[in-house]
Parts: C-alpha cells; structure tokens; sequence
C-alpha cells in the first residue's frame, strides 16, 4: 500500500489534538476552526491510510494503536524542524554555527565541565569543537581558524595577529613521590635540582617548538599529556611542576611531596583568553570567556588576574 506524505502542518494538528486532549482545544490552541482541525485530522488519515483517533462512543479522541506507533514520530519530526527555525533565526541575528575552544590542559577540567554542560542548555543550536592542549597549541589553533577561542597559559611568542585578555592562574607546585631523592632532603641546597630528571610537558605546535616553560634540570623525560605526567609523578620517576587543583588530595594522602626548591618553591601559571583580531566575537564565545573567567575566579586554587603587561 502507498502512503502519501504529510505536511508539517498536518503533523502539528494531530500534536495538538493529543496534547490538548480534544479537537476544540487543538482548534483553540492554534487558532484555527473546528473544522479545520478536523479535517486535516481526516486528511492526514487518509494519506497514511489508518486510523488515528478513535471517535466512538467517547467525547475525547483517543490513540489507536497506530496513533500510538506514530506519535513519537511526528514529535522528532517537528522538534527537528523547531531546531532547524530557530538555529536559521539565532544565525540571522549573529550566533555561530559553531565554536572552537581550545584550552589550556592545566586549567581546572571540572570548571570546564560546568560552562559546557550550561553552554549546551543555554545554546543548543551550536556545534561545540572543544581542544585540550599545551603551550603554544592554543595559540596555534586559534591562528590557524580552528578555534575561534582559546585559554591559554604563559606567553611563548609574541603573536600580533591575537587579541589576549588576562583571565586569572592557577598554582604550579613542584613535587615527587616520598621516596625519591629530592623528597628525603630536609633542605634541597640550590642547583640541586638540576640533577634530577624532570617530567615536563611537550609543545605539540611548530608555533613555539623548542621553547621551555618552567624547565630546570639538565635531564628531562618529555611528555604530551598531563595525566601520564601525574601518573609518573607518583611512581618516583621524575620530579616535576603540577597544578595545586590536581594533586591536593595525593599532598593530603602522601603520594606525592611538594619540594621546597630555592629556584622556584611554586609559580603562577596565568591564562589568557586569546582569539583572532579579524574574527567578530559572537554572543556564544562572549558568554563562554565570561562563564570561564568567572569559574576560575570562584575557584578555591586559583586567583584573579592579575596585569602581566
């Protein structure tokens, strides 16, 4: 059996009619006549060749067992369509499409998690492409148009082509497991350091290739990502510099030691907000850099901004 086509129209009568509970609510609900509802009720019928209300001996249409069946249906019909409207609506008046964030791997992932799960209620229709990374790849990102947003940490290279607005910093805290030689010294005398690897976090953009933040020892283990950092940390291989937010509970604990180094006993790591002079800044990236800068300044280990220039 052919069944014909329905119209948006037609599947927006029949919600009515459920939702409302009756063919004079779905009538007042949308404006319409009686009849109108009624015979488009009839129609989208006759087009699908079943049965959806049963009229008899009740005041109420009620389901049939293949209005059951194409309820759901026609709601994911016309919630696509609603989407479809209003992303063409918020598009004409400037909301993106679509947002890159790339984010520095040091800033506080559940404040990240708190913006986007807010972001996704708050702006529904925008496709989110969300970047971790180190160093200069945040830069790198947003030079390159694949982020049109970026939170980055400390200044590797001056890149004139990127606005940058300081958001606030975390603590960086050097530290090793309890049994490694930097740990058992009741006072590490000065360039001491220098003789013990470090685990420190490699640059993977060729914008700041080759440039060091915060390295002090003459051996060195590069790694790519902050987890395997922590995780090498803990196992005594390494001495290194972490973020006060990721290892609170391991100082708490005793799986990890904070070292008092003459060379730098712990340091700010600042962000900075970071996007292209040429791109307009749009109400979904607006509101993200102020959520995220708002976060972090509620942040029991972080601080407020302070002028780096």
């Amino acid at each position: 059996m052919d069944v014909g086509q329905p119209t948006l129209d037609q599947l927006r009568l029949f919600l009515a009619v459920v939702d409302e509970g009756s063919f004079n609510g779905a009538a007042r609900k949308l404006g319409r006549a009686i009849s109108v509802v009624s015979y488009g009720i009839v129609t989208l019928e006759s087009q699908l060749g079943v049965t959806l209300f049963d009229r008899e001996g009740s005041k109420k249409p009620v389901l049939t067992p293949a209005g059951k069946a194409m309820l759901a249906h026609a709601r994911a019909v016309t919630d696509d369509v609603d989407a479809l409207i209003a992303g063409v609506r918020n598009f004409n008046q400037g909301l993106e499409a679509e947002l890159g964030l790339a984010i520095d791997v040091m800033f506080p992932t559940h404040l990240i998690a708190e913006v986007l799960r807010e972001f996704q209620a708050l702006f529904p229709t925008v496709q989110m492409r969300l970047f971790v990374e180190t160093l200069g790849a945040i830069a790198a990102l947003v030079v390159d148009g694949r982020a049109e947003l970026g939170i980055s940490g400390p200044d590797l290279v001056a890149l004139p082509d990127l606005e940058r607005e300081a958001i606030g910093e975390v603590e960086l805290l050097p530290v090793a497991a309890p049994d490694h030689p930097l740990a058992r010294m009741a006072k590490i005398p000065p360039g001491e350091v220098r003789k013990h690897r470090q685990l420190v976090l490699t640059d993977r953009s060729n914008l700041t290739q080759g440039r060091d933040f915060s390295v002090f020892a003459a051996s060195t283990w590069r790694l790519g990502d902050l987890g395997a950092r922590h995780a090498l940390l803990r196992e005594g291989i390494g001495w290194g510099n972490m973020p006060r937010h990721l290892i609170n509970a391991d100082l708490a604990s005793g799986k990890l030691k904070r070292l008092a180094l003459p060379e730098a006993p712990g340091m700010a790591y600042r962000f900075h907000a970071l996007w292209r002079r040429d791109c307009p800044i749009g109400p979904a990236r607006a509101w993200v850099l102020d959520a995220l800068r708002e976060r972090l300044s509620r942040c029991p280990d972080a601080k407020a901004p302070r002028q780096t220039y």
